[in-house]
């Protein structure tokens, strides 16, 4: 295995039950490592790149992601409500409550050679694994968790609303108040990354000042 054109996922290795790994670049070269060895496979590129080669090699489209950012300057705060409050004392199992299914837009739920269970696992064990770094803000209504927000460094890395609390304005509230405290810890920007499918987080960066950067295209391929 060339380790230098493929670098492998452990961590998505122990949910699929497979070798998984992410290609470096974009050539030909580590096309052909991939297809040399069974297993899932993962490649970023460029939404303008030209797609022969990842035809020729059975690469398939899964996802587009944009990265949302926000400085101090440009960043738009919403005034607190009563009811809209953060908190880093919450219940890992609330948590894995909300996380469980709400991914939906994920490239891993997109890919059709991958079975749902595994992409939700996949998520619920990235929300395990922050917690336990003490990077995840409970996101509360009337003191009752609503959803999550977890981070890494100055990234938004992971975030989900119960089902009750969609659609009703409030995201911009619990958004507004962790991305502060973040950049009041001396962060000189916000970032996120996000599913360009996804036009409800669209919408709500957009609604906080963030513009959006470093578009990618995903794509996948399952080699047996």
């Amino acid at each position: 295995m060339n380790t230098v054109l493929i670098k492998d996922t452990p961590w998505d290795t122990a949910t699929f039950g497979i070798f998984t790994g992410e290609l470096t670049e974009y050539s030909e070269a580590a096309l052909r490592a991939a297809v040399a060895r069974p297993g899932h496979y993962t490649l970023k590129v460029d939404p303008l790149v030209d797609r022969r080669l990842l035809h020729e090699y059975g690469f398939y489209y899964c996802d587009t992601l944009i990265e949302p950012w926000s400085g101090t300057a440009d960043f738009r705060l919403f005034s607190s409500r009563p009811e809209v409050t953060i908190t880093r004392e919450v219940n890992l199992s609330g948590l894995l409550a909300i996380c469980h299914g709400s991914f939906l837009h994920g490239r891993f739920h997109r890919d059709f050679n991958l079975p749902r269970a595994s992409a939700d696992l996949r998520y619920d064990n990235w929300l395990r694994q922050l917690y336990e770094q003490q990077c995840v803000y409970g996101l509360l209504w009337n003191k009752e968790l609503a959803g999550f927000i977890a981070y890494s460094g100055n990234s938004l890395v992971l975030h989900a609303l119960a089902e009750t609390h969609r659609g009703r304005g409030l995201a911009k509230y619990w958004w507004s108040a962790v991305c502060a405290e973040l950049l009041t810890a001396g962060h000189a920007e916000i970032k996120s990354s996000i599913s360009a499918a996804n036009v409800a987080v669209v919408n709500l960066y957009a609604s906080l000042g963030f513009r959006f950067r470093n578009p990618v295209d995903v794509y996948h391929r399952l080699v047996k």
